[in-house]
């Protein structure tokens, strides 16, 4: 029977072993002192095992195996646990090789904290002398950009109040303007006033001549009207005393 079968076989019997038996296997397993060997089973190097091989042995023969199947399925338990705690303590360290581990890193700590110390010394001292020149020239600039802000403040200050003097005296002018507009208009009325006022004098005059004339056309044909009545009267008359 091989390894596989082995373990089936074991699978198999645990499935069928009682509770209370498992309970004691495991009890016994926690206190029973580590055995180096045991029949067929063998452990690797000084390792400890905590481990009772012989009662796992006991419970396999009285569940239908064999002693030799027994101690080969146990050997075969011992071997994958073996193998497992080695892949395990590869990827972990002793307290002897932690404590080394921690030493050199605080070695190396202690070198940086050196090396740092150096740099500041040497390095940073440079940087912060330069840092220092550079917030020196920063400062300059912003005096000199805050001298040029407040000159074309002024000098906007300046134009603008120019530009408000320039632009009350054209206002000032416009008004005088408007108000000689304003004159020059009144005094045209005023004149053309009196020149229709002449011009209305003038056609009464006009008018009342004329009347003046009507009247005495009006006269010069009464009286001539009145003369040749007269006359016509006084031909009848002497016609009518020639033939009378």
């Amino acid at each position: 029977m091989g390894i596989t079968g082995a373990a089936y076989g074991v699978t198999r019997v645990f499935s069928h072993v009682p509770e209370a038996e498992v309970r004691s296997l495991g009890v016994s397993i926690s206190a029973s002192p580590p055995l180096q060997s045991k029949g067929n089973v063998s452990f690797l190097g000084n390792r400890r095992l905590f481990f009772d091989t012989h009662a796992l042995v006991c419970v396999l023969e009285q569940n239908g195996f064999t002693t030799q199947q027994s101690e080969v399925i146990v050997s075969a338990l011992v071997k994958i646990m073996n193998t497992n705690l080695d892949m395990i303590y590869k990827d972990m360290v002793t307290k002897v090789q932690q404590e080394i581990a921690l030493q050199q890193v605080m070695s190396h700590i202690g070198g940086v904290k050196k090396d740092m110390i150096i740099l500041e010394k040497s390095e940073f001292s440079a940087l912060r002398s330069e840092n220092e020149k550079i917030k020196l020239e920063l400062q300059q600039i912003k005096k000199q950009v805050m001298d040029e802000i407040t000159k074309v403040r002024a000098d906007n200050k300046l134009n603008l109040n120019l530009e408000k003097t320039r632009v009350k005296e054209l206002y000032s002018r416009n008004e005088r303007k408007l108000l000689e507009m304003r004159t020059e208009i009144v005094e045209l009325h005023a004149q053309q006033d009196r020149a229709l006022t002449q011009t209305d004098r003038k056609i009464d005059t006009e008018v009342a001549d004329l009347k003046t004339m009507l009247e005495t056309h009006k006269l010069d044909n009464i009286k001539y009207l009145a003369g040749s009545v007269f006359t016509c009267l006084t031909v009848a008359l002497g016609f009518y005393r020639l033939w009378g």
